[in-house]
């Protein structure tokens, strides 16, 4: 099977678990080792290696078909190299998790199933084919209606607020966003704001931020308007894998007030990759971890 670039992370508790697009069988594959480590919770990979060599031997010579549903292709690790590792398709994932004794895999098989169908999980999808599709080509740059253009791909067919700015004022947690009746006169001011440089570029995100201008799905949209935003003005994009989710929340938290430690996070991790498939789907991954409750 020839080597595909189309990759994807899900996370399952804060573990990454790796996958790969199959053009040819259209399916993706998961990392085995990832799904062991995450199922057993355990972040050591040797010890999740050894794991994984003794329950498949075990499960060889009980004549499981889970062995042989077991494939091989080459993933990205932390190292930034690509290494063979096991992978198994959607079936075989369900059948190692039957086959791991961990009460964790019971919850395990749950997320695993419903992650694909749900509306995170349908509007992911729906992100991964704005790059596929040359979509992205076709958004206004950093625009309230370019932001909107992305939120009505995202979110069409799952929320009726698709691309709509909101006229209701919404907070989440202790933090409230702009008025409703200020809203459309916000986003203009946001509109007409200078972008040219990094500074600029990351003043504004700010402000859309604290805008909110949607029901639902605001930093999904925005984190993507973002980075089409800087690599249209300065060529480059944020590699959102380098940057944790537990750090960007706090930044973003205090950047109504002090935006420094957000400039921080972004400029850390800044690359020039922006034409890179990989690095975009990768981007999405992350994006949407973000949003996933503790």
């Amino acid at each position: 099977m020839a080597e595909q670039r189309k990759v994807s992370i899900r996370f399952y508790n804060d573990h990454e678990v790796r996958a790969m697009w199959d053009d040819e069988q259209s399916k993706w594959w998961f990392s085995v080792l990832d799904i062991v480590g995450a199922i057993n919770d355990q972040n050591d990979y040797t010890r999740t290696r050894n794991y994984w060599k003794y329950l498949k031997t075990k499960l060889r010579k009980q004549g499981n078909e889970l062995v042989s549903a077991t494939n091989q292709l080459k993933l990205l690790a932390a190292d930034g190299k690509r290494y063979m590792t096991d992978v198994l398709d959607y079936h075989g994932v369900m059948l190692l998790a039957q086959n791991i004794p961990n009460t964790n895999a019971t919850h395990f098989v749950r997320w695993f199933a419903s992650d694909s169908e749900s509306i995170d999980g349908k509007s992911r999808e729906k992100a991964y084919a704005m790059w596929e599709s040359g979509l992205m080509d076709s958004v206004e740059i950093g625009t309230t209606r370019g932001l909107q253009q992305i939120h009505a791909y995202l979110f069409g067919g799952l929320y009726d607020f698709a691309g709509r700015i909101r006229t209701v004022t919404i907070s989440k947690g202790k933090t409230l966003f702009c008025v409703a009746e200020y809203l459309h006169g916000v986003l203009k001011d946001i509109d007409r704001m200078p972008d040219d440089t990094f500074d600029e570029i990351v003043a504004k995100y700010v402000e859309m931020n604290l805008a909110h201008p949607f029901m639902e799905g605001n930093g999904r949209s925005t984190r993507l308007w973002l980075d089409l935003l800087m690599k249209n003005r300065i060529g480059c994009c944020v590699d959102w894998s380098r940057i944790t989710k537990r750090d960007y929340l706090n930044a973003m938290i205090l950047s109504a007030a002090d935006p420094s430690w957000l400039r921080t996070l972004l400029r850390g991790a800044l690359t020039d990759k922006i034409d890179d498939r990989e690095m975009f789907m990768k981007g999405i991954d992350y994006s949407y971890y973000y949003e996933q409750e503790d």
